[in-house]
């Protein structure tokens, strides 16, 4: 997946040690912010799990709409009226 780059604000104990880490380990401060953020996404488990995956994107999305509907309460007939 290609590259984007953002900005964000975060304190400043932690960017001291993200560039603590990137020095030690030599890699530059983004892969660093990266890394930890997969790590704590679990984006490996996600990773594994699609690569896995045998059902169509068409599929998936037509059983997450049918559970979706399924634990949403049911609307009351037009008709019914309101206590």
């Amino acid at each position: 997946m290609a590259k984007v780059r953002t900005t964000l604000t975060i304190d400043g104990d932690v960017l001291k040690w993200v560039k603590i880490r990137a020095a030690r380990t030599g890699v530059s401060d983004s892969a660093v912010i990266e890394e930890s953020l997969r790590r704590d996404l679990k984006l490996d488990v996600l990773d594994d799990l699609w690569s896995g995956a045998t059902m169509s994107e068409a599929k998936a999305a037509e059983l997450a709409l049918e559970a979706q509907h399924a634990t949403r309460p049911r609307r009351r007939a037009s008709g019914a009226r309101r206590r």
